[in-house]
């Protein structure tokens, strides 16, 4: 049984979304930032709707997706859920994917695959940031 094939898009955002949170937290702490309010506010950049939908989208623009990942990207962008009031649908449906894709690639075991990309998504959010 593969897990990771079998559950929803919205199953595999929520575990993506706190694998991403983790990350974010640990790359934060890294860099020496040890204010946690200073952290928090440097978190959300990373973690907001908006920056995931960036990185998805430019990860699917340059092709860096396999057609596995591809589809779980699809599933989690169509994947039916409420659209928080303080981003815009389309926004929130990439990020969804976004998480969804790292959701799957951590329950299926893909974890070399994960940090690559989380790493990516890192260094791609940094670059909007200054």
């Amino acid at each position: 049984m593969n897990k990771a094939k079998e559950l929803k898009s919205l199953a595999l955002a929520y575990i993506g979304d706190a694998i991403y949170e983790i990350y974010i937290r640990e790359y934060l702490i890294e860099k020496g930032n040890v204010k946690v309010q200073a952290l928090h506010q440097h978190a959300v950049h990373f973690v907001k709707a908006t920056s995931q939908a960036k990185v998805i989208q430019a990860w699917l623009e340059d092709g860096i997706l396999t057609e596995e990942e591809q589809a779980v990207v699809r599933r989690g962008r169509n994947a039916k859920s409420s659209v928080p009031k303080n981003t815009s649908v389309q926004a929130y449906r990439y990020s969804t994917a976004f998480e969804a894709l790292l959701g799957y690639l951590y329950l299926d075991g893909q974890k070399e695959r994960l940090t690559q990309l989380i790493t990516d998504a890192i260094k791609f959010t940094e670059k909007g940031v200054h």
